[in-house]
C-alpha cells in the first residue's frame, strides 16, 4: 500500500521505461514521415487530434474508475476480515461457559481458535499473492499435520483452516451444550470469513479484458500519428516534445489503472495484507491476554507497506 510519503520519481520511470522507448521511437518515426518531402504539405486539423484525445480520455476514465473499484473492494474485504477476526474471538470468550473446573480447557479452545485465525489471515494473503508460505504458517501447518507434501499445489490451505474452525466449533458446541442461538452467531461469523475469502479469490481470478488495453494503445498510436500533422506552426522542437509528452501521459494513466486493477500481485499498490495480518495478530493476542510482545511490520521500503 502506498503511504503518504514522498515517492521517488524513479519508481514511476522504471514502470514505464519500455513505454518511453516505444513512444520515443514511434513519435520520431511520425515526425520523420511528417517532414518527408511527399508528406510535408499534408495537414490534418488539430481538431481531429483533439477529438481522438477526448476519446482516449473517456476510455482511460472508465478504465481507471473500474480499476479503482476493484482495488477499493479488496480493501473493504480485508477491512471486514479484521472486524470478523476480532468478532470471532470475542464471541468465543463471551459464549463459552464460565466453568471454573473446565476453565483451562475452555481457554485452550479459545487459544486454538485464535492461533488458527492468525495463521488463516497470513495464509490467505500469501496464497492470493502466490508466494511460498512464510515460516510462521509452515510451522503451524507442520505442527498440526495440515501440510501434506503430496497434495497438489492448488490445495486451498485457507479453506482447510476454516474447515478446522468449523470442526472445533462443532466439538465445543456439543461438549459444552452451547446455546443454539450463540452457535448460529459463531457460525455466521465463519460464513462471513468464508465469503470474504471467496470475494478475494473472485477478484484474483477475474482478469480485466486484455482487449480494452489493446484498444486504448491502438487509439493512442493513432493519436500520436495524427498529432504532428496539426502542429506545423509550433516549430520542430516543441512539436517533438508535445508529440512525445501527451501520449506518454496517457500511457502513464493507463499503467496506473493496470496496477490498481490487480490488488493481490505483491506490488506496492497491493492491498496491504501483511500489515493487516500483523494488526489482526496483535489484536487477537490482546483480546486473549496472550503474553506476546506486539509484532511490528518491518518495511524494506520507505514509501509503501505490504
Amino acid at each position: 500500500m502506498l503511504l503518504n510519503r514522498p515517492i521517488s520519481i524513479g519508481y514511476f520511470i522504471n514502470l514505464i521505461k519500455y513505454d518511453i522507448l516505444v513512444i520515443f521511437a514511434y513519435s520520431s518515426l511520425s515526425l520523420i514521415v511528417h517532414h518527408y518531402k511527399f508528406l510535408h504539405d499534408v495537414s490534418i486539423p488539430i481538431s481531429i487530434a483533439a477529438i481522438i484525445g477526448t476519446l482516449i480520455s473517456l476510455l482511460l476514465a472508465f478504465r481507471t474508475s473500474q480499476s479503482y473499484e476493484r482495488w477499493w473492494e479488496a480493501r473493504i474485504i480485508w477491512g471486514s476480515i479484521v472486524n470478523d477476526s476480532r468478532t470471532l474471538i470475542r464471541q468465543l470468550r463471551q459464549f463459552l461457559p464460565e466453568d471454573e473446573l473446565a476453565k483451562a480447557q475452555i481457554d485452550q479452545h479459545i487459544l486454538s481458535f485464535k492461533d488458527r485465525q492468525i495463521i488463516w489471515v497470513y495464509a490467505l494473503g500469501e496464497s492470493l499473492r502466490k508466494l511460498p508460505f512464510s515460516g510462521q504458517v509452515t510451522a503451524y501447518l507442520d505442527k498440526h499435520r495440515l501440510l501434506d507434501k503430496n497434495k497438489l499445489p492448488s490445495s486451498n490451505i485457507p479453506n482447510l483452516l476454516l474447515e478446522k474452525h468449523s470442526e472445533e466449533l462443532k466439538q465445543v458446541a456439543n461438549h459444552y451444550k452451547l446455546d443454539p442461538n450463540k452457535q448460529v452467531q459463531l457460525d455466521s461469523t465463519l460464513v462471513r470469513l468464508t465469503d470474504a475469502m471467496g470475494k478475494c479469490e473472485r477478484i484474483k481470478n477475474t482478469v480485466f479484458p486484455k482487449s480494452y488495453s489493446v484498444l486504448i494503445h491502438f487509439i493512442i498510436y493513432v493519436f500520436l500519428t495524427a498529432l504532428p500533422f496539426g502542429l506545423e506552426e509550433v516549430g520542430d522542437i516543441p512539436e517533438m516534445v508535445v508529440t512525445m509528452l501527451i501520449p506518454l501521459l496517457f500511457i502513464m494513466i493507463e499503467k496506473t489503472a493496470i496496477l490498481l486493477q490487480d490488488p493481490f500481485e505483491n506490488r506496492p499498490t497491493d492491498t496491504p495484507m501483511t500489515a493487516i495480518a500483523v494488526t489482526i495478530e496483535n489484536n487477537l493476542n490482546q483480546i486473549t491476554d496472550s503474553e506476546t510482545a506486539p509484532k511490528q511490520l518491518v518495511d524494506d521500503d520507505k514509501y509503501y507497506s505490504m
